[in-house]
């Protein structure tokens, strides 16, 4: 009977020790599993983060292929226009080398009197000394500088692509009377040449622009009456049209 008790009690021992044993073992087991569910979230959530930035890429991937295409459309577009002005240009070149000829020919019988043409950086300069144009002081055109400018009108009419730049210069030398200063006594006869090229040789306004120097713009010493002389000078620059010349290049 005893003996019976014993057994009874070893198995019933062995068995809560094996219960012991087996509850460890699965709260282990437990927790394991619980790390995992906890790993494979995290690693869900940046499987979907991963996946909104892949899409984030692509989507910017069409619009950057779309900005490059403009991009190549644009770049395209502006080398045929710069192609067609780059035409424009050699060609009106040439008609201004043809223009500075013409010009410098008419006025050929000028050239004693302070007459100077050239054809410098694509653009035709005619320098007319005040000599030949105002008397001293004044900025009234005489009848030999219409003479000069009837000849530069009859050419400049001819080639309707161009613009021309009336510039007044004068030496350093106090105005006396008449003009505030130098700027003014310029300007006006910047002025004067205009409105003679106007009204007198039908150029079109629109292709006039006249400005004044005064004596900053100076080609010789002021320092003796020869230097003077020089700097005391009517600039006429005649150059391509280039806003019709964009718009040429823009069709």
């Amino acid at each position: 009977m005893r003996n019976n008790l014993v057994v009874a009690i070893s198995v019933a021992s062995i068995a809560i020790l094996a219960s012991c044993g087996t509850s460890k073992k699965l709260e282990q087991t437990t927790t394991e599993l619980n790390q995992l569910k906890e790993a494979n979230a995290l690693q869900t959530q940046k499987i979907s983060a991963y996946e909104s930035d892949i899409k984030k890429l692509k989507e910017e991937n069409i619009v950057y292929g779309k900005e490059a295409q403009d991009c190549r459309l644009l770049e395209e577009s502006l080398r045929k226009n710069l192609e067609a002005i780059n035409g424009a240009l050699a060609e009106q070149g040439t008609s201004l080398r043809q223009l500075e000829a013409k010009i410098d020919e008419s006025l050929e019988k000028f050239a004693d009197a302070g007459v100077d043409v050239t054809y410098k950086n694509g653009l035709v300069h005619i320098s007319l000394q005040d000599q030949l144009i105002f008397n001293s002081g004044s900025a009234t055109v005489g009848w030999e500088g219409k003479q000069a400018l009837e000849l530069v009108a009859k050419e400049f009419n001819q080639f309707p692509n161009t613009t021309m730049y009336v510039v007044g210069n004068t030496d350093n030398a106090k105005v006396k009377s008449g003009y505030k200063d130098n700027w003014s006594l310029s300007t006006e006869r910047a002025n004067a040449v205009v409105r003679v090229l106007r009204d007198d040789y039908h150029v079109d306004p629109a292709r006039l622009i006249s400005a004044g120097r005064a004596m900053y713009n100076p080609i010789a010493e002021n320092e003796t009456e020869g230097g003077k002389a020089r700097n005391r000078r009517t600039e006429i620059i005649i150059n391509p049209n280039l806003e019709r010349l964009w718009e040429m290049g823009a069709k």
